[in-house]
């Protein structure tokens, strides 16, 4: 039987500011300690999937602006590509009830209503891949049967921040049962009682169907749902032979915005529970992304350069610069190129708060790192004021920017390395290493690598506004202009 993969991909991260941000998520985000072998929590999610057998193929729902990422880090995992990769690129985010129906939908045009679909949310920590796969396995026993196979987690505290599961009678199937109720996030009391009585199992968002059964229960438990994505699904079907498929915004706009949980699974009469014996994280805090790191006599933890005196129970994560705490118990310290992060261990869930601040003030830097990732490469904002702007501009070889043009800006670029070829209004020239070029306002203009190495150059904005968005697109490789 053919199994399918869903990679869920997608969310702010907004717990994890500033590592995560819009632009660059949760699943993109490194992760510390013995958790950072395989990179991120993305890379290791393909990995899991990419190791399966019988897999016919990796669907993976996305936002569109993550696609090249994407697809960029499952290049850079270094598993083999299984035969078949699609990406449905959602324009906004619309909820796990549009992803799962929309990738099922897929599945059932390419793969047929048999196919075995396996729902990954794509920021979950997993180390015991073997403990794993077993349990997938049992979980597409269930599939095979017509059941609505959902993952549990055995507490190993009483997490008051998950979902649990009640555990029904026993399947025939080894360490599976059926699924008694689900529970939203408990008071601490009940999630003490769960942790203690065996019943009760943390959900993970993970579920192992067929493509027919879960279609079949969308239409009795879901149909506004299913009603509302029947256009977009009818939209992208001509897509369905390319690795992309993008999604109409207009038609998903109409899409209602709810969970699979709500929609499908805690209605559905025929749902069973594998009960996973391997580890599992949704890394959905720094107190978890903390705990990945070893820790000292004194309970401190991080990654970087750091200098700790009389500080006890405290985190540290410093990217550019030396971190030193002195005297200080109980803090998350987060520092990077652009903010920094100071917070109370028992007031970390509330990072999230400082995320809808900085989108209040229109500040970037809940969006953007200082490093920006593109499809042809990246950039890096050196310095920033009123009126200027300075990057470091990397392009891969072979990559192109987009043919554009800028209204309120000017740019001059000097070549540190490699060999750029410049489209500046009618003129087309080479630019090597110590050479430079101007390019005005309102003028057409391209960057591309044609060398076989990395193109390195500095870029100095000047003008009245000097924001990421004054950009006007002629052409792009990429599909960055619509048709």
């Amino acid at each position: 039987m053919a199994l399918v993969p869903i990679v869920l991909s997608g969310g702010a991260g907004t717990r994890l500011w500033p590592l995560s941000r819009e632009a660059a998520p949760k699943p993109f985000m490194p992760l510390p300690g013995d958790g950072a072998q395989g990179g991120s929590l993305l890379a290791r999610t393909f990995l899991r999937a990419a190791a399966l057998p019988d897999l016919a193929g990796v669907v993976t729902v996305t936002n569109r602006d993550y696609y090249f990422h994407t697809k960029d880090t499952y290049a850079g995992a270094g598993a083999d590509m299984p035969a078949r990769m699609a990406y449905l690129l959602e324009p906004f985010g619309r909820n796990t009830g549009a992803a799962v129906a929309l990738g099922a939908h897929y599945a059932q045009a390419v793969f047929g209503d048999g196919a075995t679909l396996l729902v990954l949310p794509a920021d979950h920590l997993i180390r015991d891949t073997a403990a794993f796969a077993s349990a997938v396995a049992r979980g597409v026993a269930l599939a095979a049967e017509g059941w609505l196979a959902t993952f549990g987690i055995a507490p190993a505290t009483p997490e008051t921040g998950y979902g649990y599961l009640e555990l029904g009678d026993a399947l025939p199937v080894a360490g599976t049962f059926r699924a008694r109720r689900f529970i939203e996030k408990p008071p601490l009391a009940e999630a003490q009682a769960y942790l203690a009585d065996g019943r009760h199992v943390w959900n993970s968002g993970m579920f192992c169907f067929t493509a027919r059964a879960v279609l079949r229960a969308f239409e009795e438990h879901a149909p506004e749902l299913l009603a509302a994505l029947q256009p977009v699904w009818e939209a992208m079907r001509d897509q369905r032979d390319g690795p992309m498929l993008e999604i109409d915004s207009a038609l998903f706009a109409a899409v209602p915005d709810v969970s699979f949980d709500v929609a499908v699974m805690e209605k559905a009469k025929k749902v069973a529970v594998v009960r996973g014996a391997f580890d599992w994280s949704d890394v959905g805090s720094w107190r978890a992304l903390a705990d990945l790191a070893p820790a000292d006599a004194d309970g401190n933890r991080g990654e970087g350069d750091r200098v700790t005196i009389a500080t006890r129970d405290t985190y540290v994560h410093a990217t550019d610069r030396v971190v030193a705490t002195v005297g200080v118990d109980g803090l998350f310290v987060v520092e990077t190129p652009d903010a920094v992060l100071v917070a109370h261990k028992d007031h970390v869930q509330k990072v999230k708060d400082v995320v809808g601040e900085l989108k209040a003030r229109g500040h970037d830097a809940y969006r953007f790192h200082t490093t920006v990732l593109r499809p042809w490469g990246a950039y890096t904002v050196l310095q920033e004021g009123p009126g200027f702007k300075i990057k470091r501009i990397e392009v891969k070889p072979g990559a192109a920017l987009s043919l554009q043009l800028h209204r309120h800006r000017s740019e001059h670029w000097v070549v540190v390395a490699g060999e750029a070829s410049v489209t500046n209004g009618e003129r087309e020239y080479v630019l090597r290493q110590n050479e430079s070029t101007f390019i005005p306002p309102e003028t057409r203009h391209r960057l591309a690598n044609a060398d076989s190495e990395p193109l390195l150059l500095i870029e100095v904005q000047c003008g009245s506004y000097v924001g990421e968005d004054d950009i006007v697109r002629f052409d792009d490789r990429y599909g960055r202009v619509r048709a």
